[in-house]
């Protein structure tokens, strides 16, 4: 699943190529996603202009006028930009390979800048909700979000007063209303860089300890989105180059591996943790 640097870069690349252009037809190949698309799909967002459009989390929202659409791509959504007048493709992010199948193309927007946006989704479990501007705060996707993990709301006096004592930290930070757009990839790797087992308890995290998470998130994830995102599925963007993060894992994947530390003679070890799998070093994390 794309976690939060994935959707970022896909925000940033739509951002570019299709801001302030107008939805001007939209054909419905599939309504069978996640949620059913609903008959008034179509009439809430033909002829709306696209105002801006955002991320919160692992979503991403187009707004419009009176509207909001808003996008979660589940497994293995992806959005693409087909140019009309030549028939080139454009990826907007990174977490899927060039060859696309076209009979999982569900929804096409066309677009008065020559750009088709097309929804692709072999799995089915994405979806897009339309809601009034009106009701953006009371979202049930949105509302019980934690922060950002980038924002300054996500700091020490917020960690210190949010710790649950009776969950491990690879939970906490897994759990998307204490912090917003984690998932397994980047926690992973976090809990690597700050020297921290994902099954030490939160009751037993120090100060020293939470000053480490909070720097090592947001620095993880700030390289990631500079980067392009992770390529575990050859994930490419819009100018068709890899995202290169996938290249500075340090336990992802990494089981059996001698520890990248120099000064470490640990092995790279696999657990499962409530059914997701864990990497860690069985020597400097602790």
């Amino acid at each position: 699943m794309p976690e939060l640097p994935e959707i970022e870069v896909t925000k940033r690349s739509l951002f570019k190529k299709i801001n302030k252009t107008k939805i001007i037809d939209i054909k419905i190949y599939n309504k069978n996603l996640r949620y059913k698309i609903t008959q008034t799909f179509y009439k809430n967002i033909i002829n709306q202009k696209i105002l801006n459009i955002s991320r919160r989390s692992k979503y991403l929202i187009f707004h419009l006028k009176k509207k909001i659409l808003l996008a979660h791509f589940g497994m293995s959504g992806k959005i693409l930009l087909i140019k009309s007048s030549d028939k080139q493709i454009y990826k907007t992010n990174f977490y899927y390979d060039l060859n696309f199948i076209p009979k999982h193309n569900h929804i096409y927007f066309t677009l008065n800048n020559d750009f088709t946006m097309v929804y692709n989704d072999i799995r089915r479990f994405g979806f897009f909700k339309i809601y009034n501007t009106t009701q953006i705060n009371n979202i049930s996707f949105l509302k019980n979000l934690g922060p950002e993990p980038l924002s300054k709301k996500f700091n020490i006096k917020y960690f210190s007063k949010c710790i649950r004592r009776k969950k491990n930290i690879k939970n906490l930070l897994m759990d998307q209303t204490f912090v917003s757009g984690l998932g397994n990839i980047y926690v992973n790797e976090v809990l690597f860089m700050s020297k921290i087992s994902p099954l030490k308890l939160c009751n037993r995290l120090n100060e020293t300890d939470i000053k480490k998470l909070i720097f090592n998130i947001k620095k993880i994830l700030k390289i990631s989105i500079h980067k392009g995102g992770s390529s575990i599925k050859d994930y490419r963007n819009a100018l068709g180059k890899t995202g290169s993060f996938q290249q500075f894992f340090r336990v992802y994947g990494q089981e059996n591996k001698n520890c990248s530390r120099i000064s470490c003679k640990g092995k790279i070890k696999k657990i499962l943790i409530c059914n997701r799998s864990s990497f860690y070093c069985n020597k400097c994390q602790n």
